[in-house]
């Protein structure tokens, strides 16, 4: 890793899940949603081990397979593997941050105290 760029870093992030499940069939629309949460998260935190908390999953399934929520905030955290011979030295976990409403929100560095 760079010396500038800290490795445990966590960060929030608002996913525009509608975009990337548009013009995908109804029975694979939840699905993909989830495959598109992982890959935001491999993309932004540049792990290849994603780790999905129940309570994101539950919010995306809970309107059915047809129907993911059109957009999501999450925090996205970097984090050590304890596992010493894991093959990835670090992972990003995905946590549900709940929110009111999608307006105005930025991408923010949240402290991992």
């Amino acid at each position: 890793m760079a010396p500038n760029k800290p490795d445990l870093v966590s960060r929030d992030y608002t996913i525009h899940l509608s975009k990337r499940t548009h013009k995908t069939t109804f029975k694979a629309k939840t699905p993909k949603a989830i495959k598109a949460i992982k890959k935001f998260a491999e993309e932004m935190m540049k792990t290849t081990d994603v780790r999905i908390d129940p309570k994101v999953n539950k919010y995306i399934w809970k309107q059915g397979v047809r129907n993911p929520p059109k957009r999501i905030r999450v925090r996205l955290s970097r984090k050590r593997n304890e596992d010493e011979d894991a093959a990835e030295k670090l992972y990003t976990l995905v946590q549900l941050v709940e929110v009111s409403s999608f307006k105005g929100l930025q991408t923010e560095n949240v402290d991992s105290a």
